[in-house]
């Protein structure tokens, strides 16, 4: 007996010593060096290797197509003669038959395989950005729709390919937008490689159209304020050999092509973001937590002040627009609509900024923990986060060293100087407070590992238990006065006629009183920190989208003033402009979905 009793007592450390007491046949199992355990090792180094191969195949496709056209588009830039407008859009139309046809072959084929798709990431593909997708895209393909109009009546002084491009643009966005409504959660797991060079092929295809897009805008720019110039001398003069038979329908595709034309960029990127995210999930294996999944639904219930204040800047703000509009656009631009536009903006952007600062001094009081699981997702809205903030950052850098360098100090001057400092560091702050609320645990997560039994989350849900008493004793108060209020109407039954138009009174009010009283019920009983939390993030979501709205629907003043233009120079500044623009357009988009995370999870 002592002779079976040695190997349990002491374990082997030795794999290929075998204990002499142990009976025969039985063999001690070890699996840190059993050929299974080397065998699966590998096996995990192999699809490492393989996923890293296969990521480093996908992204030098993409940089070759990228660079190649790139350089098209700078040679037709710089050499009109050489490269033109329509072999640009011949490579591209290429690119997009190409990326059509793999999206057309992931549905059919890839995706249809057994065990595909065996994981799906829930982060990716929210919501708020597949409908700015299909905003966008919808957007987008009404543009082209105006595009080919507008080249069908000028048919004569008009290509082919100008009617061609257009038509193979709305294929394009209308397969990429199916794509990515549908399958933007997706983590494939057959034809890695392929997957991912379509992909990749399909961002390099978005960024070139997107360069392009830009590149062709600030022409547009540049000949609409050349002939504005132009109209100050002569007038009545058309230099334009192709007229257009009817002038108000071409006025109206030419406006309609002017308004929806930032749209088309902001398409561009919001698909490259997308596509990016199905990219890092090929081939992902998303390991199941504890703490299950959950979606918060977005209510509005519990916050006042922030819909009220975010509601008037609004309200001021498209105010401000329209006169702008109006006053700043004409022959002869008004001083006072730039005085009253960068005030608006001095007024909102030192609020916003107070608001990310209290809101970032509540995470940290909060003792939520990090949410430190890898998320493709959330690195790259980090990411698009901090770059796309650069934009409107370089173009205020900009034009502070051209204020401080001429020395300027009229009242429209100090005003602009005045609201880039501002914007600098309104974006910074804001930046710091979405990522830092984009990384914490959510409120409701971590109540339900709670009631699971999950250990760790104890600090997270230290605010949660006195909102559940609360509760409790809201929905207590509610059943103790409910009988009462059954008794009047009982005792009011007896009294028929009149009676009953005002029993039909009476509970319209309690009705009215009872919603009145579960919305203040619910506001009251929020702790302070996740009230204070949402009201400043509905405020910020509001005030984001108008400053997304200005500038989207043509209200550019950093051009217009003429001080950095006059500064730097025509060409270069167009160029500052129309690369930093469309980002800081981004910038905001992207802050209202940030911001609409952090206001459901609070």
């Amino acid at each position: 007996m002592s002779g079976d009793k040695a190997p349990r007592q002491k374990p082997c450390h030795h794999c290929k010593r075998r204990s002499a007491s142990a009976p025969p046949g039985i063999s001690m199992i070890h699996y840190e060096k059993s050929w299974l355990y080397r065998h699966c090792s590998s096996v995990q180094q192999g699809d490492r290797q393989a996923q890293k191969a296969g990521q480093l195949l996908s992204g030098l496709l993409a940089m070759n197509v990228v660079f190649l056209g790139s350089a098209f588009i700078s040679s037709m830039i710089f050499n009109h003669e050489a490269i033109t407008l329509a072999d640009v859009w011949i490579l591209l139309s290429i690119l997009k038959v190409l990326c059509v046809c793999w999206i057309i072959y992931y549905l059919l084929g890839t995706r249809r395989q057994l065990h595909a798709v065996v994981y799906r990431d829930s982060h990716a593909g929210p919501i708020w950005i597949r409908g700015s997708v299909l905003l966008f895209g919808s957007l987008s393909i009404l543009l082209n729709v105006f595009q080919i109009s507008y080249s069908t009546i000028l048919i004569e002084c008009k290509s082919g390919v100008d009617i061609v491009f257009p038509s193979i643009e709305i294929i394009f966005i209308c397969a990429q937008a199916f794509f990515l409504w549908h399958h933007s959660k997706d983590c494939i797991q057959v034809q890695h490689n392929l997957t991912r060079c379509g992909l990749m092929l399909t961002i390099a295809t978005n960024l070139l159209l997107w360069l392009s897009a830009v590149t062709n805008d600030t022409i547009h720019m540049e000949i609409e304020s050349q002939l504005r110039e132009v109209e100050q001398r002569f007038t009545g003069n058309q230099t334009s050999s192709c007229t257009c038979p009817n002038k108000t329908i071409c006025k109206v595709f030419q406006k309609g092509y002017i308004l929806l034309y930032p749209f088309n960029t902001e398409f561009c990127l919001v698909c490259c973001s997308m596509l990016y995210v199905i990219w890092k999930n090929v081939g992902r294996r998303l390991s199941h937590p504890h703490i299950p999944h959950v979606k918060p639904n977005f209510r509005l219930q519990g916050v006042v002040f922030g819909p009220l204040l975010g509601a008037a800047s609004v309200i001021i703000g498209i105010c401000v627009f329209m006169i702008y509009q109006i006053q700043a656009t004409g022959s002869v631009p008004n001083v006072q609509a730039f005085v009253m536009y960068y005030s608006y903006y001095i007024v909102l952007l030192p609020v916003m900024s107070m608001g990310a600062v209290i809101g970032t001094v509540i995470h940290a009081l909060e003792k939520k923990e990090l949410d430190t699981l890898k998320n493709p997702t959330r690195s790259l809205d980090v990411v698009l986060l901090m770059g796309a903030a650069l934009g409107q950052i370089g173009m205020c850098y900009f034009s502070i060293v051209a204020i401080v360098a001429t020395n300027a100090r009229d009242l429209l001057n100090s005003l602009i100087l005045s609201y880039s400092v501002l914007l600098i560091f309104q974006n910074i702050t804001q930046n710091v407070f979405i990522i830092d609320g984009l990384h914490r645990q959510p409120v409701i997560a971590a109540a339900e590992a709670r009631s699971t039994g999950c250990t760790g989350q104890r600090g997270s849900t230290s605010e949660l238990p006195e909102e559940a008493e609360t509760t409790t004793s809201s929905r207590r108060e509610q059943t103790q006065t409910s009988p009462d209020k059954v008794e009047e109407v009982k005792e009011e039954r007896p009294h028929e006629g009149h009676s009953q138009r005002r029993v039909s009174v009476l509970e319209l009010g309690q009705e009215i009183r009872k919603v009145s009283l579960s919305y203040i019920h619910n506001y009251s009983h929020l702790s302070w920190k996740r009230r204070v939390l949402r009201e400043i993030s509905f405020f910020l979501v509001l005030c984001n989208i108008i400053l997304w709205v200005m500038p989207t629907f043509g209200g550019h003043p950093v051009f217009e003033n003429g001080l950095e233009k006059s500064f730097y120079g025509y060409s270069t500044w167009f160029a500052i402009v129309n690369f930093g623009l469309p980002l800081s357009v981004f910038y905001r988009m992207h802050s209202v979905g940030g911001l609409v995370e952090i206001y459901v999870t609070a």
